[in-house]
C-alpha cells in the first residue's frame, strides 16, 4: 500500500511541475520572443521486494525550439531573428540570451533593448552607432551601416541548452553552457522592421492545463484512497486484537 502512495505523490510533484511551466506559457502567449518551457519525465524504477515500484522523475526542462510567427511593424529598429539563433543582452545581472529584437538608440547612440539593455555585437560588445546618423539599415548578417558607411553588427549568438538554463523572467535565458557567436550563419540571419511573437500556441496549451489538472486530481483521488484504505486495515486489526 505504501508504494501506491509513494507513486502517487511522485506523480502529483512531477504534475505540479508540469502546471507550472504550463501556466507560465499561456502567461507569456502574447510576449515578444518568448519561447515555451517543455518538461520530459522519465520513469524510475525501485525495487520494494517482490516487485519493482514504477515512480516518475522529477522531470527535466528544456524549450521548444520552433520560431514564432514574424510580424512586420514598420519600425526599422525593430528585428527578428530567422533560424536556430539568439540576440545577446547586457543586463545588470550578466549576459542574457533573447529572441526579442525591440530595439532603440540612447541619446549617445547605443543600441539597447526595450529594458534599456546594451544589445551586443559578436565580440559581446556594445553596439555603438551615431546618434545624429539617421536610422541604421541591418543586413541579413546583422551588419549595421548608416548613411553607407558600416559601424558595426548584431551579434547572432548559438547555445547549447541542454546541459540546463535559467529563465530571466521573460525576458531571455541564460545557459549553463556559454554561448558562442554563430559562425556558419547559413541557416540563420536577421530580419529588420519585423518581430518574432511567442512559439506558444494558447489553445494547445490550455487544452493540456485541462488534462493536467485532471491528472493532478485523480492522483489526489488515488492517494485518498489509499489513505482510508489504510485508516479501514488499521481500525479492523484494532478490533481484532
Amino acid at each position: 500500500m505504501q508504494g501506491s502512495l509513494y507513486v502517487a505523490l511522485s506523480s502529483q510533484i512531477a504534475l505540479e511541475r508540469r502546471l507550472t511551466t504550463l501556466a507560465d506559457n499561456v502567461a507569456n502567449s502574447n510576449t515578444t520572443g518568448f519561447r515555451a518551457t517543455e518538461i520530459k519525465f522519465n520513469e524510475v524504477l525501485a525495487n520494494t521486494g517482490t516487485t519493482d515500484v514504477s515512480f516518475v522523475n522529477e522531470g527535466q526542462e528544456f524549450l521548444n525550439t520552433s520560431n514564432g510567427g514574424l510580424r512586420a511593424t514598420g519600425n526599422q529598429l525593430d528585428f527578428a531573428v530567422r533560424g536556430d539563433a539568439w540576440f545577446m543582452i547586457e543586463t545588470p545581472t550578466g549576459q542574457m540570451l533573447t529572441r526579442d529584437g525591440r530595439f532603440t538608440i540612447t541619446q549617445t547612440g547605443e543600441l539597447v533593448n526595450i529594458n534599456g539593455y546594451p544589445v551586443l555585437d559578436p565580440g559581446s560588445a556594445p553596439i555603438q552607432l551615431n546618434p545624429e546618423g539617421g536610422t541604421p539599415k541591418a543586413g541579413r548578417d546583422g551588419g549595421l551601416t548608416q548613411d553607407g558607411v558600416r559601424l558595426g553588427a548584431i551579434g547572432l549568438f548559438q547555445a547549447d541548452l541542454s546541459q540546463g538554463f535559467q529563465r530571466q523572467a521573460a525576458l531571455g535565458v541564460v545557459p549553463v553552457i556559454p554561448p558562442e557567436p554563430l559562425v556558419d550563419a547559413a541557416g540563420a540571419g536577421v530580419l529588420q522592421g519585423y518581430i518574432e511573437d511567442s512559439n506558444v500556441n494558447p489553445v494547445m496549451e490550455m487544452s493540456h492545463l485541462i488534462m493536467v489538472s485532471r491528472a493532478f486530481e485523480n492522483a489526489s483521488a488515488m492517494m485518498k484512497a489509499t489513505e482510508d484504505t489504510f485508516k479501514e486495515a488499521i481500525r479492523t486489526l484494532g478490533s481484532g486484537s
